[in-house]
């Protein structure tokens, strides 16, 4: 990959996300000015950039608002536009799917048609999901299996991903899409079962909790780390023509064996803490998603660095830590991601 030009702006919806505070210290890294859009309105807390803040700009916009990114697009006039902002929890998506689609599918024509009409020059890169495959069509998933999308979160990321693709076809547009497996780490929610899980151990080996709730510990999942998926994303806007790549680890692992090597990291058997609920099964059950990852390792030259045992004994370790330094007072500050080569 070739080292990013003098000056070179990149414009990161969602910065205030998991995804977009690795993905700023990834650009920072390389010499780039970084900008983050952010609503004027949101109550968001910017934890995950709280270490940034110094480093990066932040610009008012909606997703939901064209005349507001089409003015932050000419403001900012950025090199490279990363689209990672959506309403991306799967299981709130069924209680406001019309919201859901609004942001996570028109959103993404919303900041094409704003690119196309002020930076059409520049380079996007639209966050699609493994969400998008749903009721898999074929075993593991690559860049050609169809998309069979079993919430209104996953076919939401459909449209996104199709716009994409049609901007990119219709206008010539350098407008591609990452389709990504689970990515965690421990700037992950805490409503995402990973998070809850490792949160939960933490939790009950330092004796604030005696259970965790979860719903179907059968659902099986390729996941990797949130810090190596940026990278991905960047060497995809580095590409000669663009391209649409499935990002994932190759390896899958049910909800169950999450549990297994979450509490045992802690010396703890999870049969005796975790409790199955109903409430927290999908009305359409996602069952199992691994990634076929060949095209990306080819043509961009991408490979995860970090597996599924060392992922989750890094963030119930963050988990740890946050939770002493809070019952001493202290404030835990978010892991940095580990050095790249």
């Amino acid at each position: 990959m070739t080292a990013p030009r003098a000056g070179k702006t990149a414009l990161i919806t969602g910065i205030t996300g998991q995804d977009g505070s690795y993905l700023a210290e990834l650009l920072l890294a390389k010499g780039y000015r970084v900008v983050g859009l952010v609503r004027r309105s949101s109550t968001t807390p910017y934890d995950r950039i709280a270490h940034l803040i110094d480093r990066i700009e932040l610009v008012s916009a909606d997703l939901l608002d064209q005349t507001s990114l089409v003015d932050a697009m000419a403001d900012v006039a950025p090199d490279e536009i990363y689209n990672l902002a959506a309403q991306s929890f799967v299981a709130t998506s069924w209680n406001q799917p019309v919201l859901t689609g609004e942001f996570t599918g028109l959103g993404v024509t919303r900041m094409l048609e704003a690119m196309k009409r002020t930076v059409p020059r520049a380079r996007f890169y639209q966050a699609s999901s493994s969400e998008q495959f749903g009721m898999v069509q074929e075993t593991p998933q690559r860049e050609s299996t169809p998309f069979y999308p079993r919430s209104p979160y996953g076919v939401a990321k459909v449209y996104g991903h199709w716009i994409t693709v049609n901007y990119r076809e219709s206008f010539g547009l350098y407008a591609v899409s990452g389709i990504l497996f689970n990515h965690e780490s421990p700037r992950r929610g805490l409503e995402f079962v990973t998070r809850k899980v490792t949160d939960a151990v933490a939790r009950i080996s330092l004796g604030q909790a005696h259970e965790v709730r979860l719903g179907n510990l059968d659902a099986r999942r390729d996941w990797g780390f949130a810090g190596d998926y940026v990278d991905a994303m960047w060497r995809m806007l580095q590409n000669e023509r663009p391209a649409d790549y499935v990002i994932g680890t190759g390896e899958t692992w049910t909800v169950r064996q999450l549990c297994e090597e979450a509490f045992s990291h802690v010396g703890l058997d999870w049969q005796q803490y975790v409790v199955t609920d109903p409430r927290f099964e999908r009305p359409a059950e996602v069952e199992l998603l691994v990634a076929d990852a060949t095209k990306a390792e080819r043509e961009i030259g991408w490979t995860p660095t970090v597996r599924f045992r060392e992922l989750v004994r890094m963030m119930v370790d963050a988990d740890l830590a946050r939770h002493r330094a809070r019952a001493d007072g202290g404030v835990a500050v978010p892991a940095p991601p580990p050095a790249k080569g």
